[in-house]
């Protein structure tokens, strides 16, 4: 799909949360490859990133299996929605242009978008996972998960376990193949059991309700629901105020200070947000030749702490 797009931090961000197995990121070469399922189960398909929009494509090299290959269309709509494409960057720069803080940003990346997930339920999970740890220890977390209970692939990749796959495991026998603490894997099971029970963490849906049920669930908060709300269900206002890496963007010591901050914003918060943690985290890149993908600009961002790419 043709759309603009600085490929450097979507790239880069997706490296860095990419879980073992599941995803496989390559910076240099601008191309990401997973296992996706649009309604025939798991397909292997690859993404072309580039400044000029991305082409997803199912994975010639690895499919074996595959019956009923997604038409051009669907793979199109994914790319859409994974890399944020739809959006009228127009509006956001109207909008937001102007702001003391945001209108530098916005000039330096203009083509800066907002990521989603080809996966609300794994989004999520990663959210959970890598509540205060790093994103190296998210995944490292997430690639146990999808070792002991995804489904394998004969193209080599790993699909991400399936809720009703969490939540069929005891949460005594989840924690010991995490190796985290109690909370965290509670956590992680009662977000199964959720969706396996209909919680639908997909764009398009009542932001509210799923935020709400999300808040509900022990060991979700607001940072997390606002995450998954960013990742997973496209909102474009969602701004968890909450994380670390946007006090170090804003210079101020309390997430308060970054919710008064973001009110100027809305309907917006969600642009703000990732140019704010593109800030921090790819300061030192430089912006692609055209058609170009380049390596990972912040050698040391996906071994922060929690405060990290998200």
């Amino acid at each position: 799909m043709r759309a603009h797009l600085d490929p450097v931090p979507a790239l880069a961000s997706l490296a860095a949360r990419a879980v073992p197995g599941v995803e496989v990121v390559d910076v240099a070469a601008g191309t990401v490859r997973r296992l996706v399922d649009l309604g025939t189960g798991p397909v292997p398909v690859t993404a072309h990133v580039t400044t000029q929009g991305v082409q997803v494509r199912p994975d010639p090299a690895s499919g074996v299996g595959v019956v009923d290959p997604p038409s051009p269309e669907a793979l199109d709509r994914l790319a859409a929605r994974w890399f944020g494409l739809d959006d009228d960057l127009a509006a956001v720069h109207d909008a937001l242009q102007a702001d003391a803080v945001l209108g530098p940003l916005l000039a330096a990346r203009p083509h800066l978008r907002v990521p989603g997930h080809p996966d609300g339920f794994e989004a999520a999970v990663q959210a959970v996972l890598t509540q205060q740890v790093s994103l190296h220890a998210g995944r490292t977390t997430g690639g146990r998960l999808a070792a002991a209970h995804g489904r394998p692939h004969a193209s080599g990749l790993l699909a991400f376990p399936r809720p009703q796959d969490v939540a069929a495991v005891d949460p005594v026998a989840l924690q010991a193949v995490l190796r985290v603490p109690h909370a965290r894997a509670r956590a992680v099971h009662a977000l199964a059991v959720a969706c396996a029970e209909g919680l639908d963490l997909a764009p398009g849906g009542p932001v509210d309700d799923v935020r709400a049920a999300l808040l509900a669930l022990p060991g979700i908060g607001p940072w997390t629901a606002d995450v998954v709300a960013l990742r997973a269900l496209g909102d474009r206002d969602a701004f968890p105020s909450g994380d670390l890496v946007l006090r170090r963007a804003l210079g101020v010591p309390h997430a308060r200070d970054v919710a008064t901050a973001g009110r100027a914003w809305a309907p917006w918060r969600a642009f703000a947000t990732t140019h704010l943690w593109s800030s921090v985290a790819y300061r030192d890149a430089t912006p692609l030749p055209r058609g170009r993908a380049a390596p990972l600009g912040h050698p040391g961002a996906p071994d922060v702490g929690e405060d990290a790419i998200r």
